[in-house]
């Protein structure tokens, strides 16, 4: 094939790849009773809707039985830890980003949400994280500020702006609806935003040379 064809060829897959919609897969990292994070998260889907050229997936930590004990070096996991291992790899895999939505516990982040990162490694790696915490004074920011260093271990790429919605006397509501709507909408809208084009241009970068990390 002449070098310019395979020039235009390649220019034609990556046209075709930077309009295919972002893939997001969106971390639910509460799991206790009572939670406020599945409406919270129901909330920021209807926020993002407006955002055109993404698709999400909802990965719920509730729902995802990862165990807390981690089979040794070299060791196979149980067949039950691999049946959930088989369901969910493929969906951090094909993921082209993450928002991860957390609550801030004692100044830090849900203990199941560290489980799931810590049994994956590739599925993270040269793609972006934006996040949307709540709850406390501090709106969850805390914990936030704990994961990027977390990501960052993982090589992921962390949003500068994130969304953070505080305790219903300061914002959020007992149903884990925003008050302010306004500031909140124009955060998720500047997050995505970040979101959209690191995830792009991360995307087109691992398809054009696959990270070595």
């Amino acid at each position: 094939m002449p070098a310019n064809a395979t020039t235009n060829a390649a220019a034609t897959t990556g046209s075709a790849e930077q309009d295919r919609p972002l893939r997001v897969a969106v971390i639910v990292a509460s799991v206790r009773e009572g939670r406020l994070g599945p409406r919270v998260t129901e909330w920021f889907l209807e926020t993002a809707a407006s955002q055109a050229g993404m698709e999400y997936d909802v990965i719920d930590l509730a729902e995802v039985e990862l165990p807390l004990v981690m089979p040794g070096w070299g060791a196979e996991p149980s067949a039950a830890t691999a049946a959930v291992l088989a369901e969910l790899t493929p969906r951090l895999a094909d993921a082209d980003a993450f928002v991860v939505v957390t609550p801030e516990y004692n100044h830090s982040f849900p203990a199941a949400l560290k489980n799931l990162v810590d049994w994956f490694r590739a599925e993270w790696q040269a793609k972006p994280v934006g996040f949307v915490s709540y709850g406390g004074l501090g709106g969850g920011l805390r914990a936030v500020e704990q994961l990027r260093l977390v990501f960052a271990e993982l090589h992921a790429v962390t949003m500068r702006d994130s969304v953070s919605l505080h305790a219903h006397w300061s914002g959020l509501t007992a149903e884990g609806v925003p008050a302010d709507t306004a500031v909140s909408e124009g955060a998720v809208k500047g997050m995505l935003g970040q979101l959209d084009w690191w995830g792009r241009v991360l995307r087109s970068a691992r398809v054009a040379t696959p990270y070595a990390g």
